[in-house]
């Protein structure tokens, strides 16, 4: 839909499209303040600066295997039958400090990441030699605190050695004044490693926001009590806060709030102290019950000094997409918190939080790609899919990437979320398109 038609008495949209209120979400939504975390805290979140390596890495020569250190010369026609004999004079381990000098005729046994002292140019695997007990190769040392004359006598060595074998040198992994890693880059397990590993205790970074979820719904039970009559379990409340996280946000999920607009007016006061998003389900459409829509259109004075009211102003509003049709958006609260409320049928929660929240929380994070890739596919179906006109319609499916086929799972029902389960992409329907033939080049939203 590329333009919204528009209520004579009001000006505003009747029915908003899809990219009308995604853009209104994103132009409204801000990046959160950079601040400075320890490592570990920081896993997850946006870099904001370049990160410049201070120290070479590996910051010195060193061992890629247990061994000896040796002189390449030394070597020279070295065999299994004519085997080079030199004398060990002393071991080279990992951390150590003073380390022996490997002068001609000479070898230091030395231990995987230990320095190469001076005068040796090459190591040679500890296999390639008889590990100073006069035999034939051995598999490997023995313990130093058992056999400490291992660092003492004589080594034969079998094999001769090419220069800087299995050394690994200074800076061949980084070198000091590189870049290690560039703004933007989200951190993970690797990126922790290599920050550590050049010496950066903390790190100045976007934070993951803090994303409160709650269901709205008297019928609503928690998962593990027994049903009652016309009860349900709550489900939305744990599918948003589980999708919250994987769009890399810190989430709280608050147990699902009766039909009650004072009640759900001061839980969301409540909630406000550690969300900079907040996300409710169900509720907004235009029941008698929905409490949601009830609350949050009538909380008072908007220039109040504190309390939701203050700086509060959510809009409710149809979207032309299915499902998902209504939607609320705003900001409540002193600081401004930005707020969504979603539908509460599980599917159109669910196909609501993809299209809208998780590029909300992505925004906050300071990511420049906040949107789920999208591609194209043949419609593999036993049937034309069916959409009403005017309407962005959002079926699950299943991927199947290396055929470039996409197959759809369950029917259009906002309440099948057996489906949801098993699917893997939404395909889209436009909004001008009432009747999609199968083996139709159609989009596809990929969600993992």
């Amino acid at each position: 839909m590329s333009s919204s038609t528009t209520t004579p008495t009001t000006g505003r949209p009747e029915f908003w499209s899809v990219e009308e209120h995604l853009d209104d979400i994103l132009a409204t939504v801000r990046p959160l303040e950079p601040i400075e975390l320890q490592l570990l805290d920081a896993q997850g979140c946006v870099l904001v600066e370049d990160v410049t390596v201070p120290v070479s890495l590996p910051p010195f020569d060193n061992s890629s295997m247990d061994g000896y250190a040796v002189r390449v010369a030394d070597l020279a026609g070295a065999s299994e039958e004519f085997p080079a004999v030199l004398t060990v004079i002393g071991d080279v381990a990992a951390g150590a400090g003073a380390q022996p000098t490997v002068g001609a005729g000479q070898a230091a046994r030395i231990m995987t990441g230990a320095p190469l002292p001076p005068g040796a140019e090459a190591v040679v695997p500890v296999e390639w030699t008889d590990g100073g007990l006069g035999e034939g190769p051995v598999s490997g040392m023995r313990a130093h605190s058992t056999a400490p004359e291992g660092a003492s006598g004589e080594v034969r060595v079998h094999r001769p050695a090419e220069a800087r074998a299995h050394v690994r040198e200074r800076g061949s992994d980084v070198r000091a004044g590189d870049r290690a890693l560039s703004a933007g880059t989200v951190l993970g397990p690797p990126q922790i490693a290599l920050l550590a590993a050049i010496g950066r205790g903390t790190v100045k970074v976007r934070p993951r926001p803090r994303v409160v979820v709650m269901s709205t719904g008297s019928e609503l039970i928690q998962p593990g009590e027994e049903l009652a009559a016309g009860q349900i379990y709550d489900s939305n409340s744990f599918a948003l806060t589980s999708a919250a996280r994987d769009a890399g946000a810190i989430a709280y999920r608050v147990g699902a709030v009766a039909d009650d607009a004072e009640t759900l007016r001061s839980t969301i006061e409540d909630q406000l102290i550690r969300a900079d998003l907040v996300v409710t389900t169900g509720g907004v459409s235009v029941g008698a019950y929905d409490v949601v829509k009830e609350a949050l259109t009538s909380i008072g004075d908007p220039d109040a000094e504190d309390g939701i009211a203050a700086g509060s102003g959510v809009e409710f509003r149809k979207i032309a997409m299915q499902p998902g049709k209504p939607q609320g958006f705003g900001s409540i609260g002193p600081d401004h918190t930005p707020l969504l409320a979603l539908p509460g049928n599980p599917v159109s929660s669910y196909v609501s939080f993809e299209l809208f929240v998780r590029p909300a929380i992505r925004t906050l994070m300071g990511l420049p790609e906040v949107r789920r890739p999208t591609t194209r596919a043949k419609l593999v179906s036993d049937k034309a899919l069916h959409s009403p006109e005017g309407r962005r319609q959002f079926l699950r499916g299943r991927y199947d990437a290396a055929a470039g086929e996409v197959t759809p799972v369950g029917g259009a029902g906002s309440h099948l979320i057996a489906a949801l389960a098993h699917a893997d992409a939404l395909i889209v329907v436009p909004e001008d398109t009432t009747s999609v033939e199968p083996g139709t080049d159609v989009e596809v939203v990929l969600l993992g």
